[in-house]
């Protein structure tokens, strides 16, 4: 498998496994499944693992992966997780960001984590919008970004980085100013789609290529997300979710999608990887696979290669 550049974590697969699909967020699993499919994985050249503790009920994706770590040690494989912190929920920050590490480094059986992302969305100074599950710009600046560079100089991570999905010019802005994150996971698909990960309606409006261009600007990594559009770039959504959903909305709209990857005589799913690896800047895909089979579609896909230009043109026309 290809071998990108991570910046301070050196290199990284161009294809991460993420722990959406492996913590039962994508559709159904078990426990057994899901430890092969991260050591299937990492035997396919896997060398980075996308975590949270909310992914799964009862920190699912943690508990797999350190399972499959503890049965196949793989020290040279990155390790990243994640922390919510809603600014309605109060409390002290600083101290849910160490307790939480802390506890994500005990179920994963290591001493660091390699990347620690904070997986709440940002929201402007005096911000009067939506605001369930996003946090201020004071409190990042004053709270958060002060925890992560002191939990780096303690060796306990050795880098941070946001959940790029909030208010753009937030987002953007954490990026320009200094200590900037390492990483940023942006939204990347075909029909760029944000589906239910974008919380702020009609109060702002989606930039993810331009985050993903300021990131790659300011020397900040990107890790693409939702590549297949939490399903609505595949054959089929694999779990059961209401008709007016955002993910059943963008299914819809993602009919033309399907019928250009029948062209192009290949799979949406594999044509939707494919895409978001071809996207200039990306530095790693996040894959929501559950088990083997979808793990085999995805590394077939990369080992595929780039699209041609040819290839993206007709994608991209597809948003007009």
């Amino acid at each position: 498998m290809q071998s990108r550049d991570f910046g301070r974590l050196g290199s990284v697969s161009a294809l991460t496994l993420g722990g959406g699909g492996i913590g039962n967020v994508w559709g159904a699993t078990d426990h057994a499944e899901a430890v092969a499919t991260v050591q299937a994985a990492i035997d396919g050249g896997v060398t980075m693992l996308d975590l949270a503790p909310t992914y799964g009920d009862g920190y699912a994706a943690e508990n797999v992966a350190g399972a499959a770590l503890r049965a196949m040690p793989a020290a040279d494989v990155l390790v990243t997780s994640k922390i919510e912190l809603p600014e309605q929920d109060g409390g002290d920050l600083p101290e849910k960001m160490i307790r939480s590490l802390h506890a994500t480094l005990d179920r994963i059986g290591r001493d660091h984590l390699d990347l620690f992302l904070l997986h709440s969305q940002l929201h402007p100074h005096g911000w009067t919008g939506p605001t369930p599950r996003t946090l201020g710009w004071d409190l990042y600046l004053d709270q958060v970004v002060p925890t992560f560079e002191r939990l780096r100089a303690e060796g306990k991570i050795r880098a941070w980085g946001l959940t790029g999905v909030g208010h753009p010019q937030t987002v953007i802005e954490a990026m320009h100013r200094q200590p900037r994150p390492d990483a940023v996971q942006a939204v990347v698909n075909a029909l760029d789609l944000s589906g239910d990960m974008w919380l702020l309606g009609s109060s702002a409006e989606p930039r993810n290529d331009e985050i993903r261009q300021a990131a790659v600007d300011d020397g900040v990594s990107v890790i693409a997300i939702r590549a297949v559009a939490a399903g609505a770039l595949t054959e089929g959504i694999d779990r059961a979710v209401d008709d007016d959903s955002p993910v059943a909305v963008d299914f819809a709209r993602a009919e033309p999608f399907r019928a250009l990857a029948a062209e192009f005589g290949e799979s949406p799913a594999s044509l939707a990887h494919r895409y978001a690896l071809s996207v200039p800047g990306v530095a790693t895909v996040v894959l929501g696979v559950k088990n083997r089979a979808e793990l085999a579609e995805c590394l077939a896909a990369e080992a595929r290669g780039p699209l041609t230009e040819e290839e993206l043109k007709a994608l991209r026309d597809l948003r007009a």
